[in-house]
This record gives structure tokens, C-alpha cells and sequence, in this order.
């Protein structure tokens, strides 16, 4: 929770300024988020999920793993303005959310982080596949909506070991099964290696694959069944920026689990910056829900044509377009 009152009775009116600042620059970086961001990453999101499965017949590969990574975007969406009204990302908080709130909305959070990384992880992999072997079962899309299934499957796994930890922090210590498990650092160490370490790990040595390929010319980089070379670029940046906006938040999980910064035994004043710096990463992480989205639909040729399509289906509601029924006599004579 966001609070300057222990500077009154300890380190003056500098700190006390200090604080105060830093609690109204994180106040409205967070009201410029559920205004600005927040809206434009719903929409974008949503509407990216409904085009491609309207156009589930000419969803490829890395499709589907945005939808997947969109479908988490909006689970950060529901979870942003809890979090971001709540008091420790604002000097005026709507509501003081209980530690049941809390831990619900800690696991959604995780989650879809997991769900996030793991998504652009095997994008990387998949995309080497479809490089080196193109027209493989390995990077198809029925395989890929598997993959995204077991994704989510082993986020809410994932989630659960560390869910322990957080839950016996703050529960009585009376149950006996939680005495020796309270401990924070503990769950964010798991979230720190898993989370992060082990995708960035994956990512690397997926890209070393990806450019030693793609420094070696073969026939197969003429076949017609290979993806889009614009894909290369959006995978490019979807990498780049999805950890450049998680970085700063696993790393102050990172700072949490080895310096403990938020204990007594440290100056106040440094639990200032610390609070300041996570909320600020935590901004960050929200801010991929709609930055990802933007991107796609900016660098991805087809999703244009695949809104198009889905617009003209609505206008026509339930009778066939006229261009659908020219296609179907085409195809019969």
C-alpha cells in the first residue's frame, strides 16, 4: 500500500516530499493507463481474437499464437483497473481490496504473464520449424491450438506451486501446514526462473537457429508453402518489445527475493523507491495487452483483408454476399 505516513516521525520533509511525488507521478501515470491504454488494449484484443476466429480457414501458425497471447491481454485488461484503482498504484484508491482480492488477482496476473511469454517462446521455436522444414505437421496450426491449450494448462500449473506460498503468507500461521512455508521471496523466485529465465533462455536459442538458417540459401526458401517473410519481422518485435516491457517487472522480483528490500531492517526511504520502481514495471507488464495487438495489426498484411471480410459478412447478415455467390458459381461451372 502506497503510504508516505512514516515519514512525519522519521526522515523529515525532504523524504516526506519525496514520497509524495513519487506516489502522484505513479497516480497519474496509472489514470493516463485506464484512460488511454486500457480502452485502446480491450478493443484491439478483442477484435483481434473475433477476426481470426471469424477466419479460422486461413489462420496460420503465428495466428494463432497471437490470439493466444491476445486472449491473456484481455485477462491483464480485467485485471489492470483493479489493480490500478486500487491503493498501491494510487494516492486516491476506489476500493482496498482484502487479501482474498489480492491472491485472485496476483494468480490472473501470473497467469497470463506465463501465458504471454511462453506464447512468444514457442512462436520462436515454431517459426525455426516452418523455416528449416516447411510444410511440416510439427508448426501446423492443428498442432499449434493444442500447444496454446497445454500453454494454458501449464500457466494455471505453474501458478499454483507459487499460489502456496503467497496464500500461507497470509493466512494464520496456526495451520501447521503453512507455518513453514510462508515465504514470499520463495514464490517469486519460482515466478522469477520459470516466468523469465527459462523463456529468454528459449528465445535465444531459437533465434541462434533462426539466423544460421537463414544465413544458408537452400531451394526450399523458394517454396510457395513458407510463411510470409513479413513474419519474421513481426516476430522480431513481438519478442523485443513483449520483453522489454516484462523485464523491468521480473527484475524487480528479482530485487525482492535477494536484497528482501521491503524489510524493516531497510530505510524507508528505499522501500519508497522500491514500491515506486515496481508499480512503474507493473505499468509496463500492463502495457503489452495493447501493445502487442497494435503491432500485429500494423504489421500483419492479412488482418486488414480478414476485417474486410468479416465487415461485409456482418453487412450482410444472414443471406450470402454477393462477391460469395459469384465464387460458389465459379467454382460450379
Amino acid at each position: 500500500m502506497w503510504s508516505c505516513v512514516g515519514y512525519n516521525e522519521t526522515a523529515g520533509g525532504t523524504n516526506l516530499a519525496l514520497c509524495q511525488d513519487l506516489g502522484l507521478v505513479l497516480s497519474i501515470l496509472s489514470l493516463f493507463y485506464l484512460f488511454v491504454c486500457f480502452p485502446v488494449g480491450l478493443c484491439c484484443n478483442a477484435l483481434l481474437v473475433v477476426v481470426n476466429l471469424s477466419n479460422k480457414v486461413s489462420m496460420t501458425m503465428p495466428d494463432v499464437y497471437f490470439v493466444n497471447m491476445a486472449i491473456a491481454g484481455l485477462v491483464l485488461n480485467l485485471v489492470a483497473p483493479v489493480e490500478l484503482l486500487g491503493p498501491d498504484f494510487t494516492r486516491w484508491p476506489v476500493w482496498r481490496y482484502d487479501d482474498e482480492v489480492y491472491i485472485t488477482l496476483l494468480i490472473l496476473f501470473n497467469i497470463s504473464s506465463l501465458v504471454i511469454m511462453y506464447s512468444t517462446t514457442l512462436l520462436s521455436l515454431d517459426y525455426y520449424i516452418e523455416r528449416a522444414l516447411p510444410r511440416t505437421y510439427m508448426s501446423s496450426v492443428y498442432n499449434t491450438k493444442h500447444v496454446c491449450g497445454f500453454i494454458w494448462g501449464g500457466a494455471v500449473l505453474t501458478s499454483f506451486s507459487s499460489l502456496l506460498f503467497y496464500v500461507c503468507n497470509h493466512v494464520s500461521t496456526k495451520i501447521i501446514e503453512c507455518s513453514e512455508m510462508q515465504n514470499k521471496g520463495a514464490a517469486d523466485a519460482i515466478m522469477m526462473f520459470i516466468g523469465y529465465v527459462v523463456p529468454a533462455v528459449a528465445v535465444l536459442y531459437a533465434f541462434v537457429l533462426i539466423l544460421r538458417i537463414r544465413k544458408e540459401a537452400t531451394p526450399l526458401d523458394q517454396d510457395s508453402g513458407r510463411l510470409d517473410p513479413s513474419i519474421h519481422r513481426l516476430l522480431l518485435a513481438c519478442v523485443c518489445v513483449q520483453f522489454v516491457l516484462w523485464t523491468p517487472y521480473y527484475t524487480t522480483l528479482l530485487m525482492l527475493t535477494v536484497t528482501d528490500v521491503p524489510g524493516k531492517r531497510y530505510h524507508s526511504r528505499q522501500v519508497t523507491a522500491y514500491m515506486f520502481l515496481r508499480g512503474v514495471s507493473q505499468l509496463l507488464a500492463f502495457s503489452s495487452s495493447f501493445a502487442m495487438p497494435l503491432m500485429y495489426r500494423q504489421m500483419n498484411k492479412n488482418f486488414s483483408h480478414k476485417l474486410q471480410r468479416l465487415l461485409k459478412r456482418l453487412n450482410c447478415g444472414e443471406q450470402p454476399c454477393p462477391h460469395e455467390r459469384s465464387a460458389v458459381q465459379q467454382v460450379i461451372t
